[in-house]
């Protein structure tokens, strides 16, 4: 007999007996058991992490466990023997649906939404790494089937369970800076290869990948080094680029504290890339290696507030109260808030905010914290999101919350895309002097209910993208 059927009989039987909670005779709603059965895809780099800090939890059985590429994922296998093994995470989907409560996505950002709806429309518990999907509309539909199908959900932006950015909040919600009128944000990413040409020639796929597997919904391609391991994040058809990695860390704490929605306006500039005397590169495959972004929102709260983004080591202004000595956010990056009262610092993880200058500090009166702490903060992440499946408390960063914020990292990036976009003119070469129709910088205006840049339709076909037969999202 199946575990999750066998379950089920029994709970309807005790419950002729006594009171059971309402959480355990959900069905699939809550794990009915203090053991949350669990199928992880993507068991290397930062997946492996995931499955790490699930096993530290003690309540967590691993029922299966995927990834396209062997060796990456030897060390997780060889931890976790009694798991099933799979390449393809739709065996998983064939073999043991029935076993499994939850199930974690820790793959390269085109492959989350591909991996996690499947399992979502079996009503399976959520936990995927940021930032939650590859595009705009992929983060809108995940959103949506989280909220239908009643799912336990998390986002792997482990700052959003820290004590920091509660802190942060409740600051700013006592008046600590005033109203809010600019967020500068800013990390040291990409610390990739990226900026490169268009890649032509390809190279052997090394023993233990599976190359087409890997590629999942991205146009077939030849292998190359240049995009494994983790390079991948520089290339549009894969990653999101130093803004789609690090956003969903660093500009949570603005988007949460200010509550910030959908930008209605963006823009960008980037790095512009040259092949050679007066000749640019075309290199519309690959993320730019730098770029300042600006996004605009209005609040209910503190109004127009405008935040601006900065990576590939360019760096927003140092506040004039910033002592010499002093340092802005960490070694990744951090966040500046302009309040009309004061200014307020976090650093890459959402943590350790503080006031400028340094001596408002002494002369702080902390708010009553009113915003529960998750137990073991930053740190309890993915086991907030365990205690959650169990036991019904909710999670940091539920797609409810994580999908917007999603949605508001990837805007910069159609911004970023704009800017980058060429058409070569008359069919010339790229050789050719002034070979493209080049639109450059541009502000690109956003519906957000309507899911629709307004005023620049090209750039409408980057809020999803094209999917390789038979991996398509709908």
């Amino acid at each position: 007999m199946k575990r999750r059927h066998f379950i089920k009989q029994a709970a309807g039987a005790t419950a002729a007996f006594s009171i059971v909670p309402s959480y355990v005779l959900g069905g699939c709603h809550i794990a009915p058991s203090d053991t949350l059965y669990v199928a992880c895809i993507g068991v290397g780099g930062r997946g492996g992490g995931i499955v790490r800090e699930l096993n530290a939890t003690r309540k967590v059985k691993f029922v299966a466990l995927c990834d396209v590429d062997d060796r990456r994922a030897r060390a997780t296998y060889e931890a976790h023997m009694k798991a099933s093994r799979y390449r393809d995470f739709r065996r998983i989907l064939d073999n043991h649906i029935d076993e499994i409560d939850a199930f974690t996505v820790g793959t390269p950002d085109h492959t989350h939404a591909v991996i996690a709806l499947p399992f979502m429309r079996a009503k399976k518990h959520a936990y995927v790494e940021k930032p939650l999907t590859h595009n705009i509309y992929e983060a809108r539909l995940l959103t949506k089937v989280a909220g239908e199908e009643g799912l336990v959900t998390q986002m792997g932006n482990q700052g959003s369970s820290s004590d920091g950015i509660r802190e942060a909040q409740e600051w700013i919600e006592s008046g600590a800076i005033g109203k809010v009128e600019r967020v500068d944000c800013w990390t040291n990413r990409p610390v990739w290869p990226q900026g490169l040409r268009n890649i032509s020639e390809g190279e052997p796929v090394p023993e233990g990948l599976d190359w087409d597997l890997w590629l999942g919904p991205a146009a077939n391609r030849p292998y190359h080094s240049a995009y494994l391991p983790f390079k991948w994040r520089g290339w549009w058809d894969f990653g999101t680029g130093g803004l789609g990695d690090m956003g969903c860390h660093i500009m949570e704490t603005p988007f949460r504290t200010l509550k910030l929605g959908y930008p209605y306006e963006a823009e960008a500039s980037c790095t512009t890339v040259w092949a050679g005397d007066f000749v640019e590169a075309n290199y519309d495959k690959a993320c730019p290696p730098s770029s300042i972004v600006r996004l605009k929102f209005k609040t209910d709260a503190h109004g127009d507030v405008n935040l601006n983004w900065y990576d590939g080591g360019i760096m927003p202004d140092l506040p004039d109260e910033l002592k010499d000595d002093e340092m802005i956010g960490d070694w990744s990056g951090g966040s500046v808030f302009y309040g009309t009262e004061g200014i307020l610092i976090t650093d890459c993880y959402s943590r350790n905010p503080r006031l400028l200058p340094a001596e408002r500090m002494k002369d702080l009166k902390k708010p009553k914290a009113t915003l529960p702490r998750i137990k073991n903060g930053f740190s309890g992440h993915v086991n907030n999101w365990v205690e959650g499946c169990i036991g019904g408390i909710p999670t940091s960063s539920p797609f409810s919350y994580a999908g917007p914020l999603t949605e508001a990292v990837l805007m910069g990036n159609l911004a970023i895309k704009a800017f980058q976009y060429k058409v070569l003119k008359d069919g010339k070469t790229p050789t050719d002097w002034a070979p493209f129709d080049y639109p450059g910088r541009r502000k690109l205006h956003w519906d957000g209910d309507a899911m629709r840049v307004t005023n620049y339709e090209k750039a409408n076909d980057w809020v999803s993208r094209e999917y390789r037969s038979g991996w398509e999202v709908k």
